[in-house]
């Protein structure tokens, strides 16, 4: 009787043990499994290339649910610059700063990524259709107030947010060579990043979507080639972008920051 109390009292004073053993490594394999992909999208409204690759590729992937897991942060700024005096210069002209503007205003005032992408897509769609002034159509298309976003651009709001995805883009590392700029939980995918899709599935922790099944044999393998005066080339790309980093400046047209209409 004296033994079987023994273990009785030793078990006893297991159990509050093994029930935060059990805890913790059931909160280590949700953690594990829920941990979310980092993917960052460095871009401008108007470069061509940003435009087809929000339009063709990661509205692709946004619809296949592949980046349900993922936690996707777009940053309108590109190869934007801004002088000593406080005005902004965009690679593509005044509009551009506009629209850039428009919608980092959008990812402000609308914080769900499905939200904010809906009107980054129609933007990025009517410049690839060659209808960017149409573009104030695409809040009631999407259903969202216009008013929160003119209200933010035309104020000292949306230049806050202008310079504060200036400094997010002048501290990648390694620096952005051109736009669109994608990274993939701290690395960048160069040239490749119309690759995203392989990547992202190659870097999910857990069971990957459905979306990725098909996609196991595909993933590319980055290699940065280096070439003076050109830039970086993706091997898996033999083209080089058009918006790069370092544009001469030749379409620049200012946009003052300051306390009013942008």
């Amino acid at each position: 009787m004296a033994v079987r109390l023994h273990h009785f009292l030793i078990l006893a004073a297991l159990l509050p043990l093994l029930a935060t053993a059990s805890a913790s490594t059931a909160g280590d394999i949700a953690a594990t499994s829920t941990k979310k992909v980092r993917v960052e999208v460095y871009y401008e409204s108007l470069c061509p290339y940003s435009a087809r690759f929000v339009v063709n590729h990661l509205a692709r992937a946004f619809k296949d649910g592949l980046l349900n897991g993922a936690d996707v942060t777009f940053v309108p700024y590109g190869n934007a610059k801004v002088g000593a005096s406080g005005a902004m210069s965009c690679q593509h002209g005044s509009d551009e700063c506009l629209l850039n503007t428009v919608e980092a205003c959008a990812i402000d005032a609308w914080p769900d990524v499905n939200v904010h992408f809906g009107l980054i897509y129609c933007i990025e769609d009517m410049v690839v259709n060659n209808r960017r002034a149409e573009w104030e159509s695409c809040f009631q298309k999407q259903g969202l107030d216009a008013s929160l976003v003119t209200k933010c651009y035309r104020s000292g709001h949306g230049a806050r947010l202008a310079l504060q995805h200036g400094r997010q883009t002048a501290q990648l590392v390694p620096p952005h060579k051109f736009v669109p700029w994608v990274v993939v939980d701290g690395k960048p995918l160069y040239n490749d990043y119309r690759n995203i899709e392989s990547y992202v599935c190659k870097a999910y922790k857990g069971n990957p979507p459905k979306a990725c099944q098909g996609l196991g044999d595909q993933y590319p393998i980055i290699q940065q080639v280096v070439e003076p005066d050109h830039g970086v080339v993706g091997s898996n790309s033999g083209d080089i972008e058009p918006c790069r980093a370092s544009y001469d400046g030749a379409e620049e047209n200012n946009m003052v920051l300051a306390d009013g209409d942008v």
